[in-house]
């Protein structure tokens, strides 16, 4: 009964910090508000509960079920189109990532393969893992990534906001409540979702419900979309889980390297933005969505970021998708090779 308490009040808090953020007119407050929330709590050694890792794949399904909807036939075409141009920006990607990871070996000292998988856009467990199969030390590794993905989350749509123009207050649209009945395609999605889990297809959470979704939409059934409600619950699970993962002991482990790790992860940020300014003036796409579609954040904060922004979600969410099936599987090779050649 306490943990249960204890669980309670974690979610009614990062609930408060998600109203203060909407009365501040914050984008994603919903999302933003918990992350920081929470993230202040554990930081600060508050309370050590562990957020049960059930809760991210719920609002992984949630949110790709949404993303899928924008997949219609003649989004596909387009998308099919600019194939190229997907490609093209996430080998860019991976690029500035290397660079990004040698200016962090060079300036905390860690070794070219703990600096790489600390940068490399994957998740935190992924990094986590490959490095302990390699004997390095993951405590560091985590907290960069998982530095990078809140960094991400925050700075890109705050960041669109001050240029394009702050709202009023109160006037975030994932604020506002309303029920809405998508038993249907919610269903769709659990089921593709656990298919792909079943297969062992990666990230099967969001890939097969956006597939599920993705599906449907295409085959002309549209069927209705979650109302706010239901995306402002998804946000708090992914900002409430994500603000968790700060903890006390990944900053001890961490230690001198906090800020070569912060450095780096906004070098990092501001090369894909400066690549994607720079491919604006080249292409017809706007550099709001070439931002967020170059961003190395996760997939699922990223298409949620597109759609409260209003932007183009198929479009951002092809370039992550493209990026991490090009990238992600030879993360353990790219690392092993290059620990066998200069060590770790």
């Amino acid at each position: 009964m306490r943990r249960i308490i204890e669980l309670i009040l974690i979610y009614a808090w990062a609930i408060c910090a998600g109203a203060l953020f909407l009365r501040l007119g914050a984008p994603l407050p919903w999302m933003i508000g918990p992350l920081v929330g929470v993230a202040g709590l554990y930081v600060a050694g508050v309370t050590r509960y562990a957020i049960p890792v059930k809760t991210r794949p719920l609002a992984q399904i949630i949110v790709a079920a949404q993303v899928g909807l924008a997949f219609s036939p003649a989004a596909f075409a387009v998308l099919l189109e600019r194939g190229p141009l997907l490609v093209g920006m996430a080998l860019a990607t991976a690029a500035c990532a290397g660079l990004a990871a040698w200016v962090l070996a060079r300036l905390s000292g860690m070794g070219a393969v703990s600096a790489l998988l600390s940068t490399i856009p994957t998740s935190p467990v992924e990094a986590a893992t490959i490095a302990e199969r390699l004997g390095l030390r993951p405590g560091g590794i985590i907290f960069a990534q998982t530095l990078r993905i809140a960094a991400i989350v925050v700075v890109v749509p705050v960041a669109i906001y001050a240029m394009e123009g702050w709202p009023e207050r109160g006037g975030a649209p994932a604020g506002v409540l309303v029920p809405l009945n998508s038993a249907f395609l919610f269903a769709v999605a659990v089921a593709t979702a656990f298919l792909f889990r079943a297969i062992g297809i990666s990230n099967p959470f969001f890939l097969g419900a956006l597939a599920g979704s993705a599906a449907l939409t295409a085959a002309g059934v549209e069927p209705a979309p979650f109302g706010p409600v239901i995306l402002g619950g998804a946000q708090v699970l992914l900002g409430t889980w994500l603000g968790s993962t700060f903890r006390r002991d990944l900053f001890r482990s961490a230690g001198g390297m906090i800020a070569p790790i912060i450095g780096s992860t906004l070098l990092f940020l501001i090369l894909t933005a400066a690549l994607a300014v720079l491919l604006s003036r080249l292409t017809p796409l706007g550099w709001q969505d070439l931002v967020l579609g170059a961003a190395p954040g996760g997939v699922t904060e990223m298409a949620l970021t597109a759609k409260y922004l209003g932007l183009d979600v198929a479009l951002i969410t092809a370039f992550h998708l493209v990026r991490i099936f090009l990238i992600v599987p030879f993360i353990p090779a790219i690392a092993k090779a290059l620990d066998r050649r200069i060590g770790h």
